[in-house]
């Protein structure tokens, strides 16, 4: 299973991105193929708070809009929503005990500790911090793969 990290989540969405027609086609492909694919929530609520955020963006995206994106995506029959089960923590704590990861970073190694938890194969990020993750996660920036 792919899931899809919030980067991808923000170039997609906003048209001005210079990798907003990839991204765009990353997501449809996803959105619309036969292979179930996966959000993560806290990604989900970063791409809430930053497209909206006018010191991000130049207008900013109406909150009404980025929420209609959000439904759009979650009306993909092929998605899972990775979400914090019970029995997590440990999880967490191996994610960011053997990382060595703190502060800010916290954020990416939940990320991190989330996918492996529900046995996601490959993370699409653009974001290079994932690789401190490597023995949980394999991260790929499908931006780059495609011509």
């Amino acid at each position: 299973m792919i899931a899809v990290d919030t980067n991808i989540l923000v170039y997609a969405h906003r048209a001005e991105s210079s990798w907003h027609e990839r991204a765009m086609t990353v997501l449809r492909g996803l959105a619309e193929g036969p292979n179930t694919w996966a959000l993560p929530w806290p990604c989900v609520y970063e791409f809430l708070s930053i497209v909206s955020h006018p010191r991000i963006f130049d207008p900013p995206t109406a909150l009404p809009d980025a929420l209609q994106q959000v439904d759009a995506w979650l009306g993909s029959p092929s998605l899972v929503l990775l979400s914090e089960p019970g029995d997590f923590f440990p999880v967490l704590q191996d994610v960011l005990r053997s990382s060595r990861t703190d502060g800010p970073r916290v954020h990416d190694a939940r990320i991190a500790a989330l996918c492996h938890y529900h046995g996601v194969d490959t993370l699409y990020s653009a974001d290079r911090d994932f690789s401190r993750f490597a023995g949980y996660l394999t991260t790929e920036n499908p931006l780059l793969a495609i011509r």
